[in-house]
C-alpha cells in the first residue's frame, strides 16, 4: 500500500496518510510529549557515550565518512514515542512524522533508511532502560514470554538471528525465536528484563534477574522448584506461585491470593512490549 514517501506527489501523501489515520484511528501527536522524551534521552546519552567510546576498542582504523543527519537522540525519541504515544503502525507514524512535525525533526531521511538506522540504537536502548529510575515496592510479578522470529515451519531457512534464536515451548504451544524474561512491579514500572535462547528454561535467568530485590515475587505455576525457593529466599526474595494440580494444597495469607490474581499486569505489559 506504501511507497517511498520521497517519490510521493505532496497531494497523494497527504490524502494516504489522511485514510491511514482514519483506518487504524491512530491518536494525535504530542508535541510537548515528544519534547520530554528527547530531552531525558539526549541527557543520558550526553553521559553515557563519552564512557561507551573509551569502552569500546577500534576494530578498523578506518573511520566511517559516511554521516546520519538524524542524531542519535533524535532516532531513539521517534522510536520511543511510536510505542508511547499509541500508534499502531509504524510506517504510518513514520510518514504522519515527515508530513506534520518536520519543524520537530527538520532532518528526517526515508523510511526505508530509518529501519537501516535503528540497529545503531540497540545497545543504548539496554542501557538506557536500565537507568531509569524505578521504584522499589517489595512486590513484583515475573513471566517469561516467547518472541517469534519467524513461523516454526520457516525455521530452517530463517537467517535473523541465527545465532542466538532456538525452537522452544511454551503453554501456547512450539515456537522459533528468543524468549524475553520480565519482572515487574505493582505499579507497571518494568524493572529487570533478559533475553535469552528460545529454548531456555523459564527457572535459569531467575537468580540472576532477582539479584537486586528484596521483598515478594509472584510468578506462574512453570517456576515451581523447591531449590530456587530456597535460594530466593536466602536472598531475601519470596517466590510465591499457584499449586499445579497434583500438589498438595497449602496454606497462603489472602493478600498473596489476591495479588497472584493480579498478574494480568505483567502479561499485558508484555503484550504492549512484544507487538
Amino acid at each position: 500500500m506504501f511507497i517511498n514517501c520521497v517519490k510521493k506527489p505532496l497531494c497523494v501523501l497527504n490524502l494516504e496518510i489522511k485514510f491511514v489515520a482514519k483506518l487504524t484511528k491512530e491518536p494525535v501527536m504530542n508535541v510537548a510529549k515528544l519534547v520530554e522524551i528527547y530531552y531525558a534521552v539526549d541527557e543520558f546519552l550526553k553521559k553515557f557515550t563519552p564512557y561507551m567510546e573509551k569502552q569500546l576498542s577500534p576494530t578498523s582504523a578506518r573511520k566511517p565518512t559516511r554521516t546520519c543527519s538524524l542524531t542519535l537522540s533524535e532516532i531513539m525519541t521517534i522510536i520511543i514515542a511510536f510505542h508511547v504515544i499509541g500508534f499502531r503502525n509504524f510506517k504510518a507514524y513514520y510518514l504522519h512524522l515527515q508530513q506534520f512535525h518536520s519543524n520537530e525533526f527538520k532532518t528526517l531521511v526515508s523510511y526505508n533508511r530509518f529501519i537501516e538506522l535503528v540497529q545503531r540504537t540497540l545497545i543504548l536502548f539496554y542501557f538506557f532502560t536500565k537507568s531509569l529510575s524505578k521504584t522499589q515496592t517489595g512486590c513484583y510479578f515475573m513471566d517469561a514470554a516467547a518472541v517469534k522470529v519467524c513461523n516454526i515451519k520457516r525455521a530452517h531457512s530463517n537467517r535473523v538471528f541465527k545465532s542466538i534464536a532456538t525452537k522452544g515451548k511454551t503453554s501456547t504451544g512450539w515456537f522459533f525465536g528468543l524468549k524475553l524474561h520480565l519482572i515487574v512491579n505493582d505499579l507497571g514500572e518494568i524493572m529487570n528484563f533478559q533475553l535469552t535462547t528460545g529454548k531456555t528454561n523459564d527457572r535459569l535467568p531467575v537468580e540472576d534477574l532477582c539479584k537486586h530485590f528484596m521483598g515478594k515475587m509472584f510468578a506462574d505455576k512453570g517456576y515451581i522448584s523447591k531449590d530456587l525457593f530456597e535460594k530466593l529466599m536466602g536472598k531475601g526474595v519470596e517466590l510465591i506461585t499457584q499449586i499445579r494440580k497434583n500438589m498438595k494444597n497449602a496454606f497462603m495469607p489472602l493478600w498473596d491470593k489476591l495479588m497472584l490474581r493480579k498478574r494480568s499486569i505483567i502479561e499485558t505489559i508484555i503484550t504492549s512490549v512484544r507487538d
